[in-house]
């Protein structure tokens, strides 16, 4: 094993015995090169002052060479904020910002010890990091039923864990707190559990109510003191989008110093909360009162970086930097935050309505992008989806045997009811036959 890796593995070791006993194999021997290029090319820019012939870029005019046919559009830029390479870890500037961002939206993370966001290739990327850094083949990975399939590629395909599926919901359609338990203790023996907990969901759009958010925190306060090691994750990608009453923050937060055998970490990004899904910029950021631990995750999830895309887009991250700086910022989100609340309780009143009845129920849904109807016995939710394609031209996602999910987001409130409409007619049809 690498020395570098020996001694962050040290570090953690003495910080928190059931953070490195958390840690993959690849998770112990990843680590971020001191001595590399990077970091010879940094000690040069902070030093040589006569010529710099380190880092792999073209430079011209004292800043990076570039086309005149893509600097043109984007004349609102300085070059230097674009055509280089950014860190690793993100600009710093940017993880600043984000910090103050998840402070100021997340009142419970006020005097609680966390790192620096770490700037990843979105979401997704954040979550494979997790993987990288935490699953083995056979770990368990305990999330519910209703989830989104990347869970099962980034962590079942890609490192081997073993996939543990709860109930969501319990009959009366309240978080079901018993499954969960039952299912994290189903891995006290192996002693580990990685928990992802994505709230607003993907796929129903719910998000637990407070009270139902601290059954959450006791459960996995539970399974911790039953000596269970649990990294838990809190997928924020939907973070924001909060329409009723419900939990409006991040668990990160109550999570954080909960328990030495709770190690949280939040992934969130500005994919989904800023609406710039192509931009892919996200982050990773782990709480612990130990800055041995920090510092040590930190290096090791950029030896993940380093290992894998080398850094993320310098573009898109300064592109955000300056929206969060902006003045108008606040507003112009508020703005579409409305939108979005106006079509999520167009969709609640027109099922509410008493138009629908007889083909489906529907998941609780108070938030996010998504919501997800439950057909009723005889309408095979695939084969509902192939018959609303075909003949009404109208896209859905089935989901398992009686899952459709619909995704609000991208219909037009005034467009909702006639939607609604041929999903029903499509249904009756479907039932009929």
């Amino acid at each position: 094993m690498n020395p570098m890796a020996e001694q962050w593995n040290d570090k953690i070791k003495a910080g928190n015995e059931h953070v490195y006993d958390m840690l993959s194999g690849l998770g112990r021997e990843i680590y971020f090169p001191k001595e590399g290029i990077l970091s010879q090319s940094a000690e040069a820019t902070a030093h040589a002052k006569t010529y710099n012939a380190t880092i792999g870029i073209a430079t011209e005019n004292g800043g990076p060479m570039h086309l005149n046919v893509i600097q043109d559009k984007l004349s609102a830029y300085n070059p230097k904020d674009l055509y280089g390479y950014a860190p690793p870890a993100g600009k710093p500037e940017l993880r600043a910002a984000w910090r103050e961002k998840m402070i100021r939206e997340n009142p419970s993370l006020e005097n609680k010890a966390f790192g620096n966001p770490i700037a990843t290739n979105a979401l997704t990327h954040g979550l494979s990091i997790v993987a990288d850094l935490f699953a083995d083949a056979g770990d368990a990975v305990v999330y519910p039923d209703k989830n989104w399939e990347n869970y099962e590629l980034t962590f079942g395909i890609r490192r081997g864990a073993t996939i543990v599926n709860y109930e969501l919901f319990t009959a009366d359609m309240k978080f079901n707190a018993d499954a969960f338990r039952n299912a994290l203790f189903a891995q006290k023996e192996a002693g580990k559990a990685i928990v992802p907990l994505n709230f607003p969901n993907n796929p129903t759009g719910y998000t637990p109510s407070v009270e139902e958010g601290n059954q959450i925190i006791s459960v996995l306060l539970e399974a911790a003191e039953a000596g269970i090691n649990l990294v838990v994750v809190t997928d924020d990608a939907y973070f924001g989008l909060f329409f009723e009453d419900s939990l409006h923050e991040s668990l990160f937060g109550k999570l954080a110093d909960l328990h030495p055998r709770i190690l949280p970490i939040k992934i969130d990004g500005a994919t989904k909360e800023e609406f710039v899904w192509g931009f892919r910029v996200g982050f990773i950021t782990f709480a612990s009162d130990n800055a041995d631990i920090l510092s040590g995750l930190e290096q090791k999830t950029m030896g993940i970086i380093r290992a894998t895309i080398s850094s993320g887009p310098h573009p898109s991250q300064t592109f955000v930097l300056e929206a969060l700086k902006a003045s108008e910022f606040e507003a112009q989100k508020h703005e579409k935050f409305v939108i979005m609340k106006g079509r999520a309780n167009k969709v609640k009143d027109l099922l509410n309505s008493g138009k629908y009845e007889g083909v489906w129920t529907y998941y609780p849904f108070n938030s996010g992008y998504f919501m997800c109807l439950k057909l009723n016995e005889g309408i095979p939710a695939e084969q509902l989806r192939q018959h609303l394609l075909r003949e009404y031209g109208v896209g859905t996602i089935a989901l398992g045997e009686t899952d459709l999910r619909i995704a609000f987001s991208c219909i037009a409130e005034e467009n909702l009811e006639d939607l609604f409409d041929l999903v029903y007619k499509g249904a009756k049809e479907v039932q009929g036959s």
